[in-house]
């Protein structure tokens, strides 16, 4: 049996809130989650079940503070997001965007093998995304390139966007 385990850490989106997947024989955890102040669908405080332990966090945070500070644009992470088939696929594609770079939902479908028909379930998919900013949701953008949709608030998916092209873009 496995323990979730969490910690917080300050960000420029203020305290978000990481948890983890350890293994039973122990070890580093896998992360599970990543959750900012004020996100849709996430959790905004750990469930009651959950161990407080920043030890087992310690990569993730160090690696999420590096990606705020610009010294970081890859995560190299053991993940363990809960999610259906189909978002786990979706999920998988969302990290090969590189730094960057964006692509609009119907892209991030046609990379997926998915049919343009499938870009409403794909951008459920990527809302439901519970790694953000280590999962890269934030580089899907609507068909007209517009920002659109981001669990976390469309002023903190401009941020992440501006501090991966260096510029202000939108």
């Amino acid at each position: 049996m496995s323990t979730t385990v969490f910690t917080f850490m300050e960000s420029p989106f203020g305290r978000l809130l990481l948890s983890g997947v350890v293994p039973d024989g122990g070890g580093p955890a896998a992360l599970a989650t990543v959750t900012a102040p004020g996100q849709r669908y996430a959790l905004a405080e750990p469930a009651d079940d959950w161990v407080h332990d920043p030890e087992a966090l310690t990569e993730p945070v160090t690696q999420l503070t590096e990606y705020f500070a610009g010294e970081r644009t890859a995560f190299d992470l053991p993940l363990a997001p809960v999610g259906t088939e189909f978002r786990r696929r979706i999920w998988d594609v969302l990290d090969k965007i590189p730094y960057g770079e964006t692509v609009t939902y119907g892209q991030l479908a046609d990379l997926a093998g998915e049919s343009p028909r499938a870009v409403r379930a794909v951008g459920g998919a990527v809302g439901a995304n519970p790694l953000l900013i280590v999962r890269p949701c934030h580089r899907v953008l609507g068909a007209n390139g517009a920002l659109t949709g981001f669990a976390a608030g469309v002023d903190r998916k401009r941020w992440l966007l501006d501090l991966e092209c260096g510029t202000s873009l939108f």
